[in-house]
């Protein structure tokens, strides 16, 4: 990825940047951030001490102005860096300059294994037949970009590339052009505001990842499928990948998603598709001037073009525009029903709208058919056959909007239910047993519940209008718009109980148990902490061993979804815990699985951006996977800025998708580590139960830690940040926010990454395996050594914390922990956090054989390397500014400098959420 013409891009952007600063703020400025930007790289590169001496005294005398001047100048040029670095990525992968990327991830190098393995292509196109891959794009409260940020970013982007190819052409005019267009993109850029005004709602979450669909999904999708079916001898395949999403239907913890927002996200979702297929309708239209005079059309075009009734004796003799504006008045038609939008006027007015997108999808096969059947192949074969995969593949709603509430609310629901209809009066208080005997009752027998004469709370009835507003739009859209029911903290059988009663009290089940019934969404449990994990299997036997439920199940589509998350077991326990834990989950409830009847296991991975919550590379985390638990079947979450990072542009749009499709594959058809010996099993779970012990022992039960990390971590100065609709906790009293406990994952993962420590990604392994190396030094440290390089699980989190600890910084940290007002209380919690740093760093040494951070990935070394003499400014200017903060000075210009810095930490870090 690092290359010399990145090292070139990086010093050109940051050349333009320093003039830009200097024509728009004055030589004084420009010579003040240069001066802070010389102190920086020369301690940074050169370990100067007088430097980083000089550097913090000219720092700490900024005045709040210059101090906003400086951070915005350092953030920019991190966003440059990460343009620079993208472009790189594109070069190495040879996607940029149309040639084939052969890269672990891609499909080149997915089917170069393939033959390698001597797959045959009926074996691929089996699997792809059965299989089912889908990125579930979810909005949280740490994303900081704005959309005119990235926008910008993305023409940087494209006219920086532009500029690299006529480098080689030697255009010497064309590129002083070039110049002054870059140069306007980064005035524009500098002149934006990088922080939001106001806070975002659900509303501007669900414009803001539209966006992608816009730039890249739309596009580089069917493109997708075109490349798998050219590489399988031009054999069409099955439409495996799909998208999700979680903006508009995930109440979890957010007050402010309600059925208006689920009715909104998924009228905006089929607005933006539909619109786009009447785009695509009309320039076929205007391609397609194929006369009948000239060439012959089969019978069902003529009679497309027939039903279209267009007046115009210009088109008299062009059946394909006639049957094209028709499909088109029959889309805006179409559009006006389901969205309530109207689409640009056009030579017919909307028509009859289309029941469902297999319709539309019919009309353009006639098309296609026709042009095959009369010379037309080549005309068929590009515009025509991407749209015809769009819809197979986006229907009438772009991407599945996932539900999802907490198990707790769900329960109060039904309690309401059951007194208003004067059946039971104190549901919560019931044993388990009890509440799984009444709810199945219920769900046995045809009476509802629901009663027109009872007074329900608000929070009922905001609840019950959910599912009878899914009801509505399943009815409209089809049944692929809302397909899935998470349950978060599902902790017991009745958990999953509960939603099936509430799905039939608002009509979405259909019939009753033991009478065909039929679910109207799959439910999905979402084990998240340790213990529910280590439930999970014994819930799920239990759930499936009621009587009535395994048909419920078949009837309902024979789909199980079950949803892992890393982010709560990581809080709960430390990283290695957490992989552990979700990694032997997984594994019994495949093993439970296969003895259920008629039903289909597919594992929903909750991944987030940082190490800490399940992140890291795709490729390497599907594959590490445990044996025969992917089966071509994968749901996994893209959060907040992992979103932009990935598919802001389409080219890397398109590598992250084929990474996607490549590890599942892979993983499914050559499985590595089938059998995995006894004894790495044993270690792991010795590993994972002394750093679990190490990890609880510092963050839950150790005197005084709570308060450091609320004071020595911006968490409170994140929670003013206007980056998010969901609240940073749970609970709402102060009280409650104040502990660990009740604090979101994310916003925790968060705070440390922006301290430099992203303690959540390394804690606790040291000593781990520092424990299991001293229970018999000979066998387990040659143990340790062969499981990193025979057991793909354990590759893939030793890669990951090395990468973690490879951007921390224990010297930038130790800054942070001056900010908790207790001396005695910050020595000792920092003295702890500092000795484990050691244990690990020596941890990922031992295990590694090099004492530098990333020795197996250098190009990933350096671009950190490159990063830290921009970060470290922003973060000593981010504790200096909290600390006036804090210390009383409540100006406008402190406060934005703060969250100046928060942007900037993050997109130097990237991977923070």
């Amino acid at each position: 990825m690092i290359d010399d013409i990145y090292h070139e891009n990086v010093r050109y952007l940051g050349n333009l940047l320093g003039e830009i600063i200097k024509e728009q703020e004055g030589e004084k400025t420009f010579n003040l951030i240069e001066n802070v930007r010389r102190l920086s790289v020369s301690y940074r590169r050169h370990d100067d001490v007088d430097a980083a001496k000089a550097l913090d005294k000219m720092l700490k005398n900024l005045s709040s102005n210059e101090a906003v001047l400086v951070i915005r100048a350092f953030t920019y040029f991190l966003h440059l860096i990460n343009i620079a670095e993208d472009l790189a990525l594109l070069r190495v992968t040879n996607v940029s300059d149309g040639n084939e990327d052969r890269s672990p991830g891609s499909l080149n190098h997915m089917f170069s294994r393939f033959d390698r393995e001597k797959k045959q292509n009926t074996e691929i196109l089996d699997v792809l037949g059965k299989a089912h891959i889908s990125p579930v794009l979810t909005a949280h409260p740490t994303e900081v970009q704005r959309r005119s940020v990235l926008d910008a970013e993305k023409k940087i982007s494209e006219i920086l590339k532009e500029r690299n190819a006529l480098r080689k052409q030697e255009n010497i005019g064309d590129l002083g052009d070039n110049e002054d267009s870059l140069k306007s993109v980064i005035v524009q850029l500098w002149q934006t505001r990088l922080l939001r005004f106001s806070k975002l709602d659900v509303a501007d979450e669900i414009e803001n990842v539209l966006a992608f669909y816009k730039s890249t999904f739309l596009k580089e999708i069917p493109i997708l499928y075109k490349t798998i079916e050219r590489k399988l001898g031009n054999q069409s395949v099955a439409s495996f990948f799909r998208m999700g999403n979680w903006i508009g239907g995930d109440r979890d913890g957010n007050p402010n998603v309600t059925d208006q927002t689920l009715d909104l996200s998924v009228k905006k979702h089929g607005e933006t598709i539909i619109r786009y297929y009447l785009l695509e309708v009309h320039l076929l239209g205007s391609e397609l001037s194929i006369s009948k005079k000239l060439i012959g059309a089969s019978n069902q075009l003529l009679e497309l073009a027939r039903l279209a009734k267009d007046p115009n004796p210009h088109r008299e003799d062009e059946p394909y525009r006639q049957a094209l504006i028709g499909i088109y008045s029959r889309l805006a038609a179409t559009l006006v029903k389901l969205t309530g939008a109207h689409a640009r006027s056009h030579a017919l007015p909307p028509s009859i709208p289309y029941n469902n997108p297999g319709e539309f999808s019919s009309d353009l096969s006639v098309v296609e058919t026709s042009l095959r059947e009369n010379k037309g192949e080549r005309l068929a074969g590009n515009r025509l056959s991407a749209l015809i995969r769009s819809v197979n593949v986006f229907g009438f709603h772009l991407a599945t909007v996932d539900l999802r509430q907490s198990s707790d609310i769900h329960e109060l629901v039904v309690n309401e239910l059951l007194i208003g209809a004067k059946e039971c009066q104190n549901y919560i208080e019931l044993s388990e047993e009890e509440k799984q005997s009444i709810l199945l009752q219920f769900l046995k027998s045809d009476k509802r519940l629901i009663s027109p004469n009872f007074d329900y709370s608000d929070l009922c009835l905001k609840e019950l209008r959910i599912f009878e507003k899914a009801k509505k739009l399943i009815d409209s859209f089809g049944p692929e718009v809302i397909k899935y029911y998470i349950i978060s903290h599902t902790e017991t059988v009745s958990d999953l109980l509960e939603v099936a009663l509430i799905q039939k009290e608002s009509g979405l089940m259909q019939g009753s148990i033991g009478d065909n019934a039929r679910l109207g969404v799959v439910i999905v449990p979402l084990f998240e902490t340790i213990e529910d994990l280590r439930k999970s299997n014994s819930i799920m036997e239990n759930f499936y061993s009621l009587e009535g439920i395994s048909d419920l199940m078949q009837h309902s589509g024979g789909l199980q979804d079950i949803m892992l998350g890393y982010s709560d077991s990581n809080k709960d326990g430390g990283v290695f815990t957490s992989n552990w834990e979700v990694y032997k989950a997984s594994i019994n409830l495949v093993n439970l699985f296969q003895g259920v009847k008629g039903v289909t296991l597919r594992l929903f991975h909750g991944r987030g951006g940082t190490v800490g919550r399940g992140g890291g590379p795709s490729y390497r985390a599907i594959l590490a996977q445990p044996p025969n638990t992917v089966r071509g079947q994968i749901r996994l979450t893209e959060q907040g800025e992992i979103i932009s990072n990935k598919y802001n542009t389409p080219e890397i749009g398109r590598r992250s998708l084929e990474t996607l499709v490549a590890a599942t594959l892979e993983a499914t058809l050559i499985p590595e580590n089938e059998n995995i010996p006894e004894e790495y099993l044993s270690a792991a779970e010795k590993i994972s139960q002394f750093g679990w012990e190490a990890y609880k022992k510092t963050v839950y039960e150790m005197e005084g830690f709570a308060d450091y990390f609320f004071s020595s971590t911006p968490i409170a100065e994140i929670a003013l940040l206007n980056i998010g609709s969901r609240p940073a906790s749970r609970p709402n009293s102060t009280a409650e926010k104040m502990k660990i406990e009740n604090l979101r994952a994310i916003p925790w993962s968060f705070s440390w990454g922006q301290s430099r420590l992203a303690l959540p990604g390394w804690f606790g392994f040291g000593t781990a395996l520092e424990n299991f190396a001293l229970e018999s030094v000979e066998r387990n440290r040659g143990l340790l050594l062969e499981m990193a390089r025979e057991w793909q699980f354990f590759q893939a989190l030793i890669s990951n914390i090395d990468m973690v600890m490879a951007k921390a910084d224990i010297g930038i940290a130790r800054r942070y922990a001056r900010l908790c007002p207790d001396p005695k209380t910050s020595r000792k919690v920092f003295a702890k956090i500092k000795e484990e740093w050691l244990k690990t760093r020596g941890a990922i040494e031992f295990i590694t054989g090099s004492r530098e951070h990333l020795s197996s990935n250098p190009e990933l070394a350096e671009s950190v390397k490159m990063r830290f003499p921009y970060l470290d400014p922003l973060n000593h200017l981010q504790v200096e500014l909290i600390r006036r903060w804090r210390s009383g000075e409540t100006n406008e210009r402190v406060k934005t400098g703060i969250h100046l810095t928060i942007n900037g930490i993050a997109t130097g870090i990237r991977n923070t959420g």
